[in-house]
């Protein structure tokens, strides 16, 4: 972590958020495993800080079998009882069968989650937002993803979480102009 580089203003707070901006953020991913894992964060956020789902992490994959869709798939009632009881994660009932209920439709998708997911990135570049203030909450194409989505049997995906996810996997790219990772490439 470099004290000098400048990062977006969300990205400055805690050491979790530099590790996680640096590294992460804006990043292209892809991989329908990779991909489950930050739809089911994005979701489990909802209502909550980032930090807090940063810091819960590695025991969400712990406890979610490292996000690989085909055992989240396979989770039962015994499954969601143990999640429900596990203190390093958010046990959020709704949240927690969401996730398994995203797996059985991740597990529908015919050309697969990752492909269905950058299927709504926009495409061509598009300028950079100069401040955090430009940076949209939701935009036609998360819109349409979360619509989609829905339709196709996924819960917890409004187009505010769609737009997250967007940005966080590299969809999109809202680094603002003036951070380091802008002048990197995303």
């Amino acid at each position: 972590m470099d004290p000098e580089r400048r990062r977006c203003g969300w990205a400055t707070s805690a050491p979790e958020y530099v590790a996680y901006h640096d590294d992460e953020w804006g990043r292209p991913l892809h991989g329908d495993d990779a991909l489950f894992e930050r739809l089911c964060l994005e979701a489990f956020q909802s209502g909550l800080s980032w930090i807090t789902i940063l810091r819960k992490r590695p025991a969400f994959r712990a406890a979610f079998a490292g996000f690989a869709i085909d055992a989240v798939a396979e989770f039962g009632p015994d499954d969601e009882a143990r999640l429900m009881a596990d203190a390093g994660i958010v046990r959020n009932r709704a949240k927690i069968s969401a996730a398994v209920r995203n797996a059985r439709a991740a597990q529908r998708l015919e050309e697969g989650l990752s492909a269905f997911l950058w299927s709504f990135a926009p495409v061509g570049p598009r300028p950079r937002p100069a401040t955090l203030a430009e940076v949209p909450a939701t935009s036609p194409e998360s819109t349409a993803m979360a619509r989609e989505l829905k339709r196709r049997g996924f819960v917890f995906v409004g187009p505010t979480t769609a737009y997250a996810l967007m940005q966080a996997t590299g969809m999109v790219d809202d680094h603002v102009a003036d951070c380091w990772r802008a002048d990197a490439g995303g």
